[in-house]
C-alpha cells in the first residue's frame, strides 16, 4: 500500500460525513492515521493537534503522574503547525529522541550535560525527510543518557540532563531503554508518534515495556547521518507508534522507495517459526505466547515450534567486544565535528569528571573508561575481526540458517518479561529482552502489544532477515488486528 492509499484509507474509514463539522481536538491516542484523516477531512487543524499534545504533555508529562517523557518542547511548534509543508505527514505532530541532530532552538545532547548549549550544525537526515514530509517537531524526548552506554550500573530512562523517566502503566517502574521518553510518551498520549534509536534493544525494549508498537529496521535503511552515535554496525533510527500501520506511514516516509503493502490476509499461509531459546521462563509470558499462537493458527499462519536460534551467546559476546572499540572510533568523529570543548570520548571523560554531582550521581562511566582505553591498532584489529564473525554467526550462521532450514517468513516470539522498578541505587534489573540476535546482525525487528502481566505490557517480536522489513510490517499488522493487545496506560503508582 502506497502513501497516498494508505492516507485515503484511514480517511474513507473516519470521514466523510463529518467533513463539515466544526474543527475540533482529537481524542487522547488517535493514530497518526486517524490523524491524517481528520486533516483531509478538515475536521481539525495542524494548530488544533499541536495544542492537544501540548495540553496532554503539561498535564500528565511536567504535572500529574509526572512521566518526564518530553525533554524539551519545540518552541517554534505553533508557528510551524501554521506553514507545515504539503506531504504524506502534513500537520501531524512527532517526537524525536535527544540524539537525533534538529539545526533549531532545540538542543540535542543524548541527555548529557555535555553537549548543552553547542547545536549541530544541520538536521540529521531523517530530520530533513520529517520536516520535507510536512511533519511537525514538536520536541526532544528523553533517553538513558549517551543511549545506555555509559556504566554497567545505569538506570534506564535515566540522563543528567532530562532525570527520570517513569512507565506509564505502572510508575514505579522503568520505561526502559534507551528510547526511554520516546516509548513512554506514545503510550501516553502525548504525542502520536516518536522517532527512537537502537543499537541492541533501545526500540524493542521500551517499547513493549510500554506497551506499544516498536521497529527497528534493517540496519543503513534509514540514515544514520546526524545520530550521535555507539557503533555504525548496529546503530538505526525507528518509528515507535500505536500501530503497525503507524509505523509503516513512518517507514515510508524515514526510508527511500520504500513501500508496504498492509494485507488483512498477509498471515495466511505464513511460515513463522517460534524461537524457545529467545522465550525465557516466565509462566505468565508463555501463556500468553500459546493464546497468540493459536490466534495465528486459526487466521492461517502455519508454525513450526520449536526452532533452533544457533549460535547467539557467541555472537552476542563477539558483538560487545567490538562494540567498545567502535564506540571510541565513532563517538570521537561524531565529537570532533561539534562545537564546545567536548570535542572526544576522552575530553567527555574529564567533563563528567569534573561535574561529578550532577553527571554521576547515581552511577559512573566504566564503559567509557574502558573504550577510551581501546585505542592500539592490535585491540582495533581484533575488535574487527570480532564484527565480522559477530554478523557471520548471528546473521547467515544464525537467523539466515533458521529461517532457511524450515522456509520460514520469520522469527516470532515474546519480546520481553515484565519489566522491573526503578532503583537508581542499583541500576537497571535486566529482565529478558530478545533484541540480541536481530541487533547484532543488523536485520529487521518489529515489537506489537501482545499482552499484560499484572500490570506491565510484554511485547510480541516479529524478527527477519535483512531487507524484510515491508514483510514484517505485513504479518504484524494482521497480527495486531486478531489480537488487539494495546491498551491506555492507568499511571498506576503502585
Amino acid at each position: 500500500m502506497n502513501r497516498r492509499r494508505l492516507l485515503q484509507s484511514a480517511a474513507v474509514a473516519l470521514c466523510p460525513a463529518a467533513c463539515g463539522q466544526k474543527h475540533r481536538a482529537p481524542l487522547p491516542f488517535a493514530t497518526l492515521t486517524d490523524l491524517a484523516a481528520m486533516l483531509k477531512a478538515r475536521q481539525t487543524t495542524p494548530l488544533l493537534l499541536v495544542e492537544h499534545c501540548l495540553e496532554r504533555i503539561a498535564q500528565i508529562d511536567k504535572s500529574g503522574p509526572r512521566l518526564n517523557a518530553v525533554l524539551e518542547l519545540n518552541p517554534a511548534v505553533k508557528s510551524l503547525a501554521t506553514s507545515c509543508k504539503p506531504g504524506p505527514l502534513h500537520g501531524l505532530p512527532v517526537l524525536i529522541k535527544d540524539n537525533i541532530e534538529t539545526a533549531d532552538a532545540m538542543q540535542t545532547t543524548a541527555g548529557s550535560l555535555a553537549l548543552r548549549n553547542h547545536p549541530p550544525k544541520a538536521d540529521a537526515a531523517l530530520v530533513t525527510r520529517l520536516r520535507s514530509a510536512g511533519a511537525i517537531l514538536l520536541g526532544k524526548t528523553n533517553l538513558s543518557e549517551w543511549a545506555n552506554i555509559r556504566s554497567p550500573n545505569s538506570t534506564s530512562g535515566w540522563s543528567a540532563r532530562g532525570g527520570l523517566t517513569r512507565n506509564p502503566h505502572l510508575l514505579t517502574h522503568s520505561a526502559s531503554g534507551s528510547s526511554s521518553g520516546s516509548a513512554a510518551a506514545v503510550a501516553a498520549g502525548l504525542a502520536p508518534a516518536a522517532i527512537g534509536t537502537e543499537t541492541n534493544g533501545s526500540i524493542v525494549s521500551p517499547a513493549s515495556a510500554c506497551g506499544i508498537v516498536g521497529f527497528k529496521p534493517t540496519v543503513g535503511l534509514i540514515s544514520g547521518s546526524g545520530i550521535i552515535p555507539i557503533t555504525h554496525w548496529q546503530d538505526t533510527a525507528g518509528p515507535m507508534t500505536l500501530t503497525v500501520r503507524d509505523a509503516a506511514l513512518l517507514m515510508q516516509v524515514l526510508a527511500a522507495d520504500f513501500t508496504v503493502d498492509l494485507k488483512p490476509e498477509a498471515l495466511k499461509g505464513a511460515r513463522l517459526g517460534v524461537a524457545r531459546s529467545q522465550c525465557g521462563n516466565n509462566p505468565q509470558v508463555l501463556a500468553l505466547l500459546e493464546t497468540a499462537l493459536q490466534k495465528l493458527r486459526d487466521a492461517g499462519a502455519i508454525i513450526i515450534d520449536p526452532v533452533n536460534l544457533p549460535n547467539m551467546h557467541e555472537a552476542g559476546a563477539l558483538s560487545w567486544k567490538a562494540m567498545l572499540i567502535e564506540l571510541r572510533q565513532d563517538l570521537n568523529t561524531y565529537l570532533e565535528q561539534r562545537d564546545g570543548d567536548v570535542r572526544s570520548l576522552a575530553d567527555l571523560i574529564t567533563f563528567n569528571e569534573q561535574h561529578r554531582e550532577t553527571e554521576m550521581p547515581h552511577f559512573a562511566q566504566e564503559f567509557f573508561e574502558q573504550a577510551e582505553k581501546l585505542s592500539t591498532p592490535e585491540i582495533i584489529a581484533a575488535g574487527t575481526a570480532a564484527r565480522k564473525a559477530a554478523r557471520r554467526l548471528s546473521g547467515p550462521e544464525g537467523i539466515d540458517a533458521a529461517l532457511q532450514a524450515h522456509q520460514l517468513d520469520a522469527l516470532i516470539c515474546p519480546t520481553n518479561d515484565p519489566i522491573g522498578p526503578i532503583d537508581l541505587a542499583h541500576g537497571d534489573t535486566d529482565e529478558r529482552v530478545a533484541s540480541t540476535p536481530a541487533a547484532v546482525a543488523g536485520y529487521p525487528h518489529l515489537t506489537i502489544p501482545l499482552g499484560f502481566v499484572d500490570a506491565l505490557p510484554i511485547g510480541f517480536s516479529l524478527i527477519g532477515t535483512a531487507h524484510t522489513d515491508a514483510r514484517l510490517l505485513a504479518l504484524g499488522h494482521a497480527f495486531e488486528q486478531i489480537t488487539l493487545a494495546r491498551r491506555a496506560p492507568e499511571f498506576r503508582k503502585a
